[in-house]
C-alpha cells in the first residue's frame, strides 16, 4: 500500500470522524479493502465496524454501495454521515418516489460517496445493470450473518448477494458482522466470496456484561423482581411472540414501570414512536420481539432480559450485545424452561427450509441449551462456541455463586466410550440409544448392539443423558460438528478423562437454582460528582438537538464522546476538536453550542 493512501486513511479518520487512532481490527480490515482484496470482518458490537468501510469509501472516491437489512438502520447511518459532512444517500421503500429519484440522480452525477440499499432493491436485474455503469469502487455487506442464518426461508435476496462478485469482478467486497461462529463464517465466505477472502476476527468477549440464566418458574414475577433491582435504568426485554410482548409491556405498566412494546405486527407509526422514545429518553424498558435491536446504538442500555429462549447462541450473543455499549457494567439475564425448548424445536421443524439447514439449526439450539445447563463459567462456554479460549470470568452467575455439582466421571466415561467405539461420527441421539440398549434399525444395522458399552447406561433416562452430553460439549470434552451432521468427537481433554487422568463434575438436569443476588461492581471507573452533573447536562442538550433534527441522539454525539467532553471540559474550539469523536463538520455544527454548555454547566444555557 502506498504511503499516500496510508496517510489519507489517517487523515479521513481524524478530519471527518474525529478519532486519533484506529481501534483493534479496523486498520487491518481497511488495508485489505484499500489493496483491492475481499475481506470478512467479525467484530463485537460497539467496536466500530461501520468505519471499516466508511473510511475506505472516502479514500477510494467513487461510489460505495452499502447493503443493509433494515430501513431504520440505513436512515440512521445516512443521517450520521451527513452530520459528519459525508455525502451519503439511501434509496428505500420508506421514502417517497421523488426523494428516491433525487438520490439516484446524485449517485449518477458522482455526488454521492455512500449509497445504502436493501438487498431486495439491489439484487434486481435493473438495479445491478444501472450500477454497473457507475464508478462503484467498494461494496459493503452489513449484518453479513444474515446470508447464512436467513438463507432461502427468509429474505432470499441475502443469498442472492453471491452474484455480486460476478457483477462487479474488479470491486472489493467487505462483509461485516458481530455474530458468526466458525460454521457461519465458512458459509458466508463460500457464498459471498467463493471461499477466497481474508478473514479478520476480533475477540468476542464483552467482559462488562454479567451473564445469568435462571430456571423459568413464574416468568412475570421473575421479570418484575429483576426490574425492581434496576429502577431508573433503560433495558430491553425480549419475548418470543407478539402477544406476549404486548401482555408483558402492559403488565409492567400496571406495576409502575415505564414499558413500551415493539414488534413487526404493530402500526409502523406507533413502532417508530416507541423506538424514538426508547432511544432519546431515560429509564425506558422496551419489551420486544427480535424485530427490535439490529443497528440499535443506545449506549446506556443497562440490561437485556430474555423472557424466552433465543434461537441459538449466535442470536443470544447478538441480542445481549445491545447492553453496555458504553463499556460500563450491564446484565444479560435469561429465563430457561423446557417448554421454550419444545417451541424452538417446533419452529425449526416447521421452517420452509431443507433438511441440512434444519439439522444445523437443531445443533445450534443444542449448543444454546448446553450453555443454559452449564456446570461452570458461562463466559468460557460462550467464547468457546466462537472459537476462543478463556479463564473463569468472575462475572457470571456460575462464577459468582457456583452450582451444586455432582461427580459424573463414571457416566461421562461411558458416554465417551460409546462415542469412541461407534467411530466418533454419530450424533447424541444414536449414542444415547447405544448407552440405553435400544434395539432399533440404526443401532443393529451398524452392529452397535454388540459393543461392550451397549446398555451400560440403561439406568438413566434419555433426558438425563442428553443433559450430560450437552455439558460435556460445554466443558470442552466433546466437539459438536455444527457445520456437518452433528457428529460428536472427543477432544484432547475428553481423551484424558477416558484414560483416567481427569474427573468430571456436572449439574443434574433437575436442579433448580434461585436467582443470584450477587452483583459485580461497575468495571469502568465512575465519573466524579461534578463530571456526572455536567454529563447529564450534555446528554439533555444532545437530546434536544436530536429532537430538533429528528435523528437518534447518538447521531449527534455518542455517549463515549460526551464522557470525554465532561472529563476534558474543553474551553476553546481547538480543545473541543481534540475530544474523541469530534470531526471537522461536527466541530463547525456543534462546537459553539456544546462549549457554551460546558462553560456554564447547563443544557439550557446553550440554546
Amino acid at each position: 500500500m502506498s504511503l499516500a493512501i496510508r496517510d489519507a486513511k489517517h487523515q479521513v479518520l481524524k478530519d471527518v470522524f474525529g478519532f486519533d487512532d484506529f481501534r483493534p481490527g479496523q486498520e487491518t480490515t481497511m488495508d485489505a479493502v484499500l489493496s483491492g482484496r475481499h475481506v470478512l470482518t467479525v467484530m463485537p458490537t460497539g467496536s466500530g465496524k461501520s468505519l471499516c468501510y466508511q473510511v475506505p469509501s472516502l479514500v477510494l472516491g467513487g461510489l460505495t454501495i452499502v447493503v443493509s437489512p433494515l430501513v431504520a438502520l440505513m436512515q440512521d447511518q445516512v443521517a450520521a454521515l451527513r452530520l459528519a459532512g459525508v455525502a451519503a444517500d439511501t434509496i428505500n421503500s420508506a421514502i417517497d418516489r421523488g426523494d428516491n429519484v433525487a438520490a439516484w440522480r446524485r449517485a449518477v452525477a458522482g455526488e454521492t460517496r455512500l449509497l445504502y440499499l436493501a438487498p431486495e432493491r439491489l439484487m434486481t436485474e435493473r438495479m445491478l445493470s444501472a450500477l454497473q455503469k457507475l464508478d462503484v469502487r467498494l461494496i459493503a455487506v452489513d449484518e453479513a450473518h444474515c446470508i447464512s442464518q436467513w438463507g432461502p426461508a427468509f429474505r432470499p435476496e441475502y443469498e442472492a448477494l453471491a452474484q455480486l462478485r460476478g457483477a462487479f469482478p474488479r470491486t472489493p467486497i467487505i462483509a461485516l458482522t458481530a455474530t458468526a461462529d466458525q460454521a457461519t463464517r465458512t458459509d458466508i465466505a463460500a457464498k459471498l466470496f467463493d471461499g477466497r477472502a481474508e478473514t479478520v476476527v476480533l475477540g468476542f468477549d464483552r467482559p462488562n456484561i454479567r451473564l445469568a440464566v435462571q430456571p423459568k418458574l413464574e416468568a412475570k414475577k421473575q421479570l418484575l423482581a429483576f426490574l425492581q433491582g434496576h429502577c431508573g435504568r433503560s433495558g430491553i426485554v425480549y419475548c418470543l411472540s407478539r402477544k406476549k410482548t404486548e401482555g408483558t409491556a402492559e403488565f409492567l405498566g400496571e406495576n409502575g414501570i415505564r414499558a413500551l412494546a415493539y414488534h413487526a405486527g404493530m402500526d409502523k407509526e406507533q413502532r417508530d414512536a416507541n423506538q424514538n422514545t426508547f432511544m432519546t429518553e431515560r429509564a425506558v424498558v422496551m419489551v420486544a420481539t427480535i424485530a427490535f435491536g439490529m443497528g440499535i446504538d443506545k449506549s446506556d442500555v443497562r440490561f437485556v432480559f430474555h423472557m424466552d429462549l433465543p434461537g441459538s447462541l449466535e442470536a443470544y450473543y447478538q441480542e445481549i450485545g445491545r447492553a453496555g455499549r458504553d463499556g460500563t457494567a450491564a446484565e444479560a439475564h435469561m429465563l430457561f424452561g423446557l417448554s421454550d425448548l419444545r417451541m424452538r424445536r417446533m419452529f425449526i421443524d416447521q421452517e420452509n427450509a431443507g433438511d441440512d439447514r434444519k439439522r444445523r439449526e437443531h445443533q445450534r439450539l443444542s449448543a444454546l441449551v448446553g450453555y443454559c445447563e452449564a456446570p461452570g463459567c458461562r463466559r468460557e462456554i460462550l467464547l468457546s462456541h466462537f472459537g476462543e479460549t478463556s479463564q473463569p470470568c468472575g462475572n457470571c452467575d456460575l462464577c459468582l455463586e457456583p452450582a451444586n455439582l455432582v461427580d459424573g466421571t463414571d457416566d461421562a466415561r461411558r458416554a465417551l466410550e460409546a462415542i469412541r467405539t461407534t467411530g466418533e461420527r454419530y450424533g447424541a441421539l444414536h449414542v444415547i440409544d447405544v448407552l440405553r440398549g435400544m434395539l432399533n434399525d440404526k443401532v443393529t444395522a451398524a452392529g452397535h448392539d454388540r459393543l461392550t458399552v451397549f446398555g451400560t447406561g440403561a439406568a438413566h433416562k434419555k433426558e438425563a443423558w442428553q443433559s450430560l452430553i450437552r455439558q460435556l460439549v460445554a466443558a470442552g470434552l466433546l466437539h459438536l460438528d455444527v457445520a456437518g451432521y452433528g457428529g460428536l468427537g472427543i477432544t484432547a481433554k475428553g481423551r484424558a478423562l477416558l484414560k483416567g487422568e481427569e474427573t468430571f463434575r456436572y449439574r443434574p438436569p433437575a436442579e433448580r437454582r434461585s436467582e443470584r443476588k450477587a452483583r459485580r461492581e461497575a468495571i469502568a471507573a465512575p465519573l466524579g460528582d461534578e463530571d456526572t452533573s455536567l454529563l447529564a447536562a450534555l446528554k439533555d442538550l444532545r437530546m434536544r438537538l436530536a429532537k430538533q433534527r429528528r435523528v437518534p441522539a447518538y447521531v449527534i454525539f455518542s455517549d463515549r464522546t460526551l464522557v470525554d467532553m465532561a472529563q476534558r471540559r474543553p474551553q476553546s474550539e481547538n480543545e473541543f476538536a481534540e475530544v474523541n469523536g469530534v470531526g471537522a463538520t461536527k466541530l463547525k455544527e456543534f462546537g459553539a453550542i456544546f462549549l457554551r454548555a460546558i462553560r456554564e454547566g447547563r443544557a439550557d444555557a446553550a440554546l
